[in-house]
């Protein structure tokens, strides 16, 4: 949800339809409400509406349409343009809409997204530290996590990644089972990856005998900095890979041609992207110069079986 022109349908094109920034200009505005059913992990169904942000649509939302609208929702979205001259109109019908979602769907996830964020003039961290402190007030005791988006950069990635990851009904058991993965491989780390989004689904969590590594709880955090961490890895590494993928995979297309996997062997690492499952992509991220990557994608293919049926598990939403 959100005002009318703050990027809602073209975050949303980016993410679940695979186009590029430079085509969502083509986009048209959102009359009433798009509902899009999402296939994620196998038997998980994501139900995503899309809500018109203009005027009437909204009051219609709040009112009328008050139950159906909030009715057994895992998560809302809310979009704020950062440089929106309506702030306290938005801000009114936000506070509204949580009213709405605490009365029908009280367990509800919130996250609030200051979108355009590459529009900014002046240093963006501060001027989003403003509007976080501001929406963090206006959303009263509830706990919601604010993120600064764009479609231009990785920040999207972020935090459609951590939307998803609470929607997940087994994500800690998958994060576990990474861990036994990257162990057995030897590995600094390993993510999974959805295979149409490439959002994050989850992170093997800090090994024992290795450098403190960030795990999935702290990686897919609010915060929009941090400096690295113990390793020096960049923070951001999880949501560029799924930046850089898509990109890739796009180009792929315009040349009818089908990404199927990646590798990497560089002075100071070794990644493999390979396909974990029908439905995600795994990425392997070995430090060990004398570990080859034909034994990185044999433990993928015996590991395959096992990851099938964890996400068997998941249930549909």
């Amino acid at each position: 949800m959100g005002a009318s022109g703050s990027g809602k349908t073209s975050m949303r094109s980016l993410i679940f339809s695979n186009n590029p920034a430079s085509l969502t200009a083509r986009l048209g505005a959102t009359i009433d409400v798009e509902q899009n059913h999402v296939r994620f992990l196998g038997d998980l169904i994501l139900n995503l509406w899309d809500c018109g942000g203009q005027d009437a649509f909204m009051d219609s939302y709040l009112t009328t349409q008050r139950s159906t609208i909030f009715q057994q929702v895992g998560v809302m979205i809310y979009v704020f343009d950062v440089e929106t001259r309506e702030m306290n109109k938005d801000l009114e019908y936000y506070r509204d809409c949580l009213d709405g979602l605490r009365q029908f769907s009280p367990s509800a996830s919130v996250f609030l997204l200051v979108h355009k964020m590459d529009l900014l003039r002046e240093p963006r961290q501060p001027s989003f530290e403003k509007k976080r402190k501001e929406l963090q007030d206006a959303s009263g005791e509830g706990t919601v996590s604010v993120f600064g988006t764009s479609i231009y950069d990785e920040s999207l990635y972020k935090a459609w990644s951590n939307i998803v990851h609470t929607l997940i009904p087994n994500a800690s058991i998958l994060s576990k089972h990474l861990t036994t993965f990257a162990v057995a491989c030897n590995a600094t780390e390993v993510i999974l990856f959805e295979r149409t989004t490439f959002l994050v689904v989850a992170t093997s969590s800090n090994l024992p005998d290795m450098p403190d590594i960030p795990s999935t709880a702290s990686s897919l955090g609010s915060d929009t900095t941090g400096g690295g961490d113990a390793r020096g890895l960049d923070p951001t590494r999880y949501e560029r890979t799924s930046e850089l993928v898509k990109a890739f995979k796009y180009a792929c297309s315009r040349v009818r041609e089908e990404f199927h996997s990646l590798e990497m062997e560089l002075y100071d690492f070794t990644a493999v992207l390979a396909e974990m499952t029908r439905n995600t992509y795994v990425m392997v991220i070995v430090h060990d110069p004398t570990i080859e990557t034909a034994a990185l994608k044999l433990n993928v293919r015996m590991a395959r079986r096992k990851f099938e049926e964890l996400q068997g598990d998941s249930v549909a939403l």
